[in-house]
């Protein structure tokens, strides 16, 4: 067997730099949750990101190609990007508030409900707490007459303001034996209220509701029922937010420049064999499959017997393994291109070519696809872990990280080794209708699983989605690229995926998310797919039947390979130059 030495530094770096990446990008959506921010937050935030790398990715490509810097790049962009990621496990968590309704009838309750209210978190704590008292003090806001009849119920108008009072502060013991659970909904028995020491019941003869706030005694409890000030429209105030936000934007332009160039440094490794791409892009899941288990088995490891799950141990693990990768790209061997003097026209005359432009749209569509993936499946298992078993809650990361394994070694290694035969066998076309239908699959499964156990097999579908999705991407792109613009072209089409379709996804899913739950945003991103394969087949269909050229020719076009797409764009821009030739 034949081992091309001058390809093991390309495969050892795509091994680091996806290892290191590993366990921070699958986690830090989840850790985002942890500091405070609500899915419409992070939503939000992954919606910023890959607009940032979409602008991002076509000047730094072109800077590099412009200026032939390449390397001097991509070193960089690596370097910033670890240590981005690296400080903002420093960030403090977020202020948080203890929102909660006050129902006053023959029994009076704090009532609070939402996606905040963990349920398996309740569950423990009441069964700890047995027949123990909290003491809590509260604050509560109503309107005038609202605030006049509860103190005339409690026989307390001496300590409401006669004139304007709409807020009322008062003490209360709360016997957690009377503490009742329903779904997202949380009962808190009010038994006494003492204002001054004066101690009053709580009864009121009508029923009456108003909005307050608590804190009591007991830590546990106080984050049972706490919910961010981040999930509300206070998130611009907060100093965490723009740290976070920053860090996060530095981070991924960084990430993404540095995976351009990757790409773009392989292929020129490659040279006349760029069918080769996927077995060099396979060693990148190979470490993110090893790393991502091994990260999510650590944050378990580090964090039994906590309440909240520790995140440190994955930071350092990112570390070490990106100042590896580091040093592995200084032994890459990148020769500088030929120098396009044109590079906006090549680019931009490409970019008109009705095929190409499909093939945008798709690039786009995919990323949608798979920024909801990326940010909310793990939001997902986790919730049906609080419904499910709570007991599963000790090493849900355990069970995630196994998820990104299988994911990787069973679905995409296989599939990077033999995508070119694939794209070879089915045709650039083809190719992209099947990536389409299986992300309709894999979504409509998710969304219909029960236990997170199931995921695990459906991982196997990274393979037919991502797997053959981006060596189509990046070897169609790298293949019909003017000379000179390989690095240019390669951030156009990565601008379009991650810059518009992931920033779309995350968008759409913080969105959705937050308002119908994960098993019909799944639901829904699936059905959208499946009627997107259809209209994609149709429309290639009618592409490759006939097209009709300036010239009024009709002529059938068929993309068996990226080669033969190539090939049919040299052929028109030939037959272009002739017209102008023989017109002049």
């Amino acid at each position: 067997m034949n081992i091309n030495k001058k390809l093991l530094p390309m495969k050892a770096q795509y091994f680091l730099f996806n290892a290191g990446l590993a366990g921070v990008v699958s986690f830090l959506p989840l850790y985002a949750r942890q500091l405070g921010f609500s899915s419409m937050v992070v939503g939000t935030i992954y919606t910023i990101l890959p607009i940032t790398g979409m602008l991002a990715k076509p000047i730094f490509g072109m800077m590099a190609d412009y200026f032939q810097l390449q390397k001097t790049l991509f070193l960089a962009c690596q370097t910033v990007m670890f240590l981005a990621y690296f400080v903002i496990q420093f960030i403090p968590e977020i202020p948080a508030e203890n929102p909660v309704t006050l129902t006053c009838g023959d029994l009076t309750y704090f009532k609070t409900c939402g996606s905040d209210v963990d349920s398996c978190t309740a569950s423990k704590f009441m069964a700890e707490a047995g027949n123990s008292t909290v003491f809590c003090k509260a604050t509560c806001h109503a309107s005038y007459n609202q605030m006049q009849n509860l103190c005339s119920y409690w026989q307390s108008q001496k300590y409401c303001n006669t004139t304007s009072s709409t807020s009322l502060q008062f003490e209360t013991e709360i016997p957690m034996q009377h503490t009742m659970q329903e779904g997202s909904c949380l009962y808190l028995r009010v038994h006494e209220v003492l204002f001054a020491g004066d101690v009053h019941v709580p009864v009121c003869t009508n029923l009456t509701m108003i909005h307050c706030s608590i804190q009591c005694d007991s830590s546990e409890l106080n984050r049972l029922i706490s919910s961010p000030i981040a999930a509300g429209t206070h998130v611009a105030n907060l100093y965490q937010f723009w740290l976070f936000l920053v860090l996060m934007i530095a981070a991924f332009i960084s990430k993404a420049v540095a995976s351009t160039m990757s790409d773009a440094i392989c292929f020129q490794l490659l040279g006349s064999s760029p069918q080769e791409f996927g077995r060099q892009r396979l060693w990148g899941a190979v470490g993110w499959g090893i790393f991502a288990f091994v990260a999510g088995v650590l944050v378990d490891k580090f964090s039994k017997g906590q309440t909240e799950k520790d995140y440190t141990v994955m930071f350092y693990l990112m570390l070490v393994l990106m100042l590896l990768a580091v040093v592995v790209s200084f032994k890459l061997k990148c020769t500088e291109q030929i120098l396009a003097t044109r590079i906006m026209k090549n680019v931009g005359k490409l970019l008109s070519e009705p095929h190409i432009i499909i093939f945008l749209l798709w690039c786009v569509f995919v990323g949608i696809e798979t920024g909801f993936l990326w940010q909310f499946l793990f939001w997902h298992l986790e919730d049906l872990v609080s419904v499910k078993d709570c007991e599963m809650q000790h090493w849900i990361k355990t069970l995630e990280g196994l998820a990104m394994g299988i994911r990787c070694f069973v679905g995409e290694i296989p599939f990077f080794f033999l995508a070119g035969r694939i794209l070879k066998k089915i045709g650039h076309v083809h190719a992209m209708s099947l990536v389409l239908f299986m992300f309709g699959l894999r979504f409509v499964l998710y969304s219909v699983i029960a236990n997170p156990w199931w995921s695990l097999p459906l991982e196997v579908l990274q393979g037919p989605t991502f797997g053959i999705f981006y060596t189509t991407m990046a070897s169609y792109a790298s293949i019909v690229a003017p000379p000179g613009t390989e690095t240019t072209m390669q951030g156009v089409v990565g601008a379009m995926f991650e810059g518009v379709g992931l920033s779309l996804g995350g968008l759409l899913g913080g969105v959705l998310y937050d308002r119908y739950g994960g098993a019909l945003t799944f639901q829904m991103f699936g059905v959208t797919s499946f009627i997107i394969f259809i209209l994609h087949v149709f429309v290639q269909h009618l592409m490759t039947t006939s097209s009709r050229y300036s010239t009024g020719t009709s002529i059938r076009i068929h993309y068996t390979s990226p080669q033969t797409a190539a090939k049919i764009l040299e052929d028109r821009e030939k037959i272009h130059n002739d017209l102008e030739s023989i017109s002049s």
